[in-house]
Order: C-alpha cells, then sequence, then structure tokens
C-alpha cells in the first residue's frame, strides 16, 4: 500500500501534465515559463531548504558515490560499446542508459517514499550527476568522433540554478545561522511548488516526443530500468558502512527514467529518434519497474 500511495500521485500528475501538452491546453510560451520558473526558482529552493536542514555527515561518504558512480560507468561503457560497435560512431545511447531523471522523478519519489530524510543522499548524488555524466559523454564523443571536449560548456553544468542552491544551503548547514521564521516559511512555500510543477513540465514535455519502439529503444530502456538498478543495488550490498537508507535511495535513483535533457546530445536524425522513443519508453515502463524496486528496497 506504501508502494502505491507514492506512485500514483507522482505518474498522476505525469499523466496530467501530457494530458495538458497533448491537448494544448498549455501553450508552448506557458509551458517554457512553467519550466523556467519550476528549475530556477522552485526546484533550486526546494533543494536549498532540504540541504539547509539535513546532517550533512550522512550524506558525504565516498562509499555512497562509489556505490552509484561505478555502475553509471560499467553501464555507460556497456551500451556504448554495443552501440558503437552497430553505428560504427559516437552515440548518446549510453548516456541516455545511464542518465537518471533524478530531479523529476527521483526527488519526488524519495520524498514520498522516505521523506525529508532521505534527501540528504539525493543531494550528494546530485552535485556530481551532470557534471560527471556530461562530461563522460563529452570525452567519448570526442575520442570516438570528430567532436572536441568544450569545457565552458561542462563548467556550466556548475553553475545551474540547482547546483547554486544546493551549495547555498550547505554553506547555511554548516554556518549555523538561523534563518528568521517568516523567511523561512516563505521558503517553504515556494519549495511546496516545486515537485508537482517539476512533475507536470515533465508530462508537458513527453507530450511532444513520439514513441517509435523498436528491440533497440526496448534493450535501452530494459537496460535503464533493470540492468542500471541491479548494479547499484548488488554493489551497493557489498560495500560496508552504507545504511540501508542509503542504499535504498541510490537504488530508486538508479531505478529513474532516462533524463530528458539528454536530448541536447543526439546529433543525428536517428539518435533524435532513439533517444526521444528511450526517455518516452522508460518512463512509460518505470511506472511498472519502479514498484517492484521499491518493494525490494523498503
Amino acid at each position: 500500500m506504501l508502494v502505491v500511495q507514492a506512485i500514483l500521485p507522482i505518474f498522476g500528475l505525469i499523466v496530467l501534465g501530457y494530458l495538458l501538452g497533448w491537448r494544448q491546453w498549455l501553450s508552448g510560451e506557458s509551458a517554457a515559463g512553467l519550466a523556467n520558473i519550476t528549475f530556477k526558482l522552485f526546484m533550486p529552493t526546494l533543494l536549498f531548504a532540504g540541504i539547509a536542514k539535513a546532517p550533512l555527515a550522512d550524506g558525504l561518504s565516498p562509499l555512497l558515490l562509489l556505490a552509484y558512480y561505478l555502475p553509471v560507468l560499467l553501464v555507460f561503457g556497456l551500451v556504448n560499446l554495443v552501440a558503437h560497435r552497430r553505428r560504427g560512431a559516437p552515440t548518446p545511447l549510453g548516456l541516455v542508459a545511464a542518465f537518471s531523471n533524478n530531479v523529476l522523478v527521483g526527488i519526488p519519489l524519495v520524498t514520498s517514499l522516505m521523506g525529508p530524510a532521505g534527501l540528504v543522499y539525493v543531494f550528494a548524488i546530485l552535485v556530481f550527476h551532470s557534471l560527471t555524466l556530461f562530461s563522460l559523454h563529452s570525452v567519448y564523443a570526442a575520442l570516438g568522433g570528430q567532436e572536441r571536449v568544450d569545457g565552458r560548456a561542462l563548467l556550466k553544468n556548475l553553475a545551474n540554478p540547482m547546483i547554486i542552491g544546493l551549495l547555498l544551503g550547505a554553506l547555511l548547514n554548516l554556518s549555523g545561522l538561523v534563518v528568521p521564521q517568516p523567511l523561512w516559511r516563505m521558503v517553504e512555500w515556494l519549495a511546496q511548488a516545486a515537485l508537482p510543477c517539476a512533475l507536470i513540465v515533465l508530462g508537458v514535455s513527453l507530450s511532444r516526443y513520439r514513441l517509435r519502439p523498436s528491440r533497440g529503444v526496448l534493450g535501452l530502456a530494459m537496460a535503464k530500468l533493470l540492468l542500471f538498478p541491479a548494479l547499484v543495488w548488488w554493489l551497493s550490498g557489498l560495500l560496508p558502512g552504507l545504511s540501508e537508507a542509503a542504499r535504498s535511495v541510490l537504488v530508486l535513483l538508479a531505478a529513474c527514467p532516462s533524463g530528458v535533457n539528454v536530448l541536447a546530445f543526439a546529433k543525428t536524425p536517428e539518435d533524435t529518434r532513439s533517444v526521444s522513443s528511450a526517455v518516452f519508453l522508460s518512463t512509460l515502463l518505470a511506472a511498472l519497474t519502479l514498484p517492484l524496486w521499491m518493494l525490494l528496497v523498503v
């Protein structure tokens, strides 16, 4: 019952966002405005508020990063090896299989299932998530093709509002300063808008994609939803010192569908079709696979 209560509101809001986009009840300009305020204000405020009062020592373990990012490297390398052999050129498919939608799906999922206490582990992963994976893909694309690594673009990943929100929250936490209650209440109100708006934005963005199923797309979705979290579950169980709460969060993050921003790395029409279909399909199938992982780790 707990699993159902946690998963239904998440996918219910995604479906609502999809309907708003599909029926064009939310115009393109309105959707862009909602996405901007969600990712530039609401989500950074949520991250700021969460980490400002979180027990930081619990999320700073190197084992936590190892348990998540070693499977990231394995999945990224394996999928790219297969895709590169088939196409003879670098593709973003390894990134699709290794890049979880930890913001739009992961944060609501962990919050619903484990409460704010579980977010400290999410924050530890988010700090390095985009920078690590986008840098990894850029290096692979440069070595395997004709592209060059754009260091300036990679550094911009550290300057996005959500990372800034995380860092400011951590500084407040470490400083020991107390925010006046009226100001903190305003922060909490803004943070409360983050999760529903983020899920609606995800649904609207999915309404713009078309599902083109194929064996390759299905295999990519299965690598993301089954292989990746299975590796995290296996490795986190071997490492000493990781709490059950930390292990649960890591598995849930790995089991989230592919992030939509991977589409920015699709350079050819074929890559665009494959990536958009895999993002769409992984989000659909996550409604079935996430409850199974939740039952395993909760």
